[in-house]
């Protein structure tokens, strides 16, 4: 199938769904991912965001302090170990990867956004998989900040992707009146972002650094792209085809001006 038949999803991976919730990377989650890329490979193109280097720095050394530089150094000593992981284990699935690290400023100037889309494209059209993280050794926003949701959203909004999938550790985005109950209540589908802003609080991840509050700055980008943003249980073992086929809770964030050709 050509590539110009294919949807194209990018698919942003965070820390606790990487870590199965533990302080390890999971391979077996990796694993997961790659078997899930694998079945659905002829009809969607994947391009992928992920989190995961800090954690996997963690479990290699211990370094003092707690400031930005170090968690810059951690990314830096994590990030090639975890390029190493995706890569052998989706070569055993069939599927070839490639790494790009990203700023935000990146974004900012045309050229290099212009670079950014022709090399992402190249390596579709060869059928390798980009790989996507903050360049974190020069960039700190995402470290303090985004956890990755706000590069994936300029990412997807820039390559115009047909959908964008945040792959999360809860079933999307809960009501807040069932988060103190032992029946959470799943937001379904929503396009009104400012009512969003009213269900969340101000909780993070125990292992990324985002939370709710950057899903719906991530949710903003894309929305003004003309893009539609799934925010999925990654924990789960079929999370990309349950979604798609309506079997899981999950929060989608449409847009009143989504064209159809843009559904998946």
């Amino acid at each position: 199938m050509d590539r110009s038949d294919k949807k194209r999803i990018l698919l942003k991976i965070g820390s606790n769904v990487l870590t199965k919730e533990t302080n390890a990377i999971s391979e077996s989650k990796i694993k997961n991912i790659a078997r899930q890329i694998s079945n659905l490979k002829n009809d969607y193109d994947f391009v992928i965001v992920s989190s995961g280097a800090i954690a996997v720095a963690k479990q290699l050394v211990t370094l003092e302090g707690k400031d930005v530089t170090i968690k810059q150094a951690l990314a830096s000593i994590g990030q090639p170990h975890l390029m190493r992981i995706y890569q052998d284990i989706f070569r055993e699935m069939g599927l070839l990867t490639s790494q790009c690290l990203l700023s935000y400023s990146d974004f900012e100037k045309e050229q290099s956004k212009e670079n950014i889309v022709n090399t992402i494209n190249i390596l579709i059209d060869n059928h390798y998989i980009p790989i996507i993280n903050e360049n974190d050794t020069v960039a700190t926003d995402e470290i303090k900040f985004g956890d990755n949701d706000k590069l994936g959203a300029l990412t997807a909004s820039l390559l115009n992707v047909d959908l964008f999938i945040v792959a999360s550790n809860t079933n999307g985005i809960y009501t807040k009146e069932s988060i103190n109950t032992s029946n959470v209540k799943t937001i379904k589908e929503v396009s009104n972002i400012e009512s969003l802003k009213n269900e969340i609080g101000d909780s993070k991840s125990s292992h990324g650094t985002g939370g709710l509050t950057t899903k719906i700055e991530a949710a903003t980008i894309v929305q003004k792209a003309n893009i539609e943003m799934w925010i999925v249980n990654g924990l789960n073992d079929n999370f990309l085809a349950d979604a798609m086929n309506n079997k899981s809770d999950f929060t989608k964030i449409t847009h009143e001006k989504l064209y159809e050709h843009k559904r998946p």
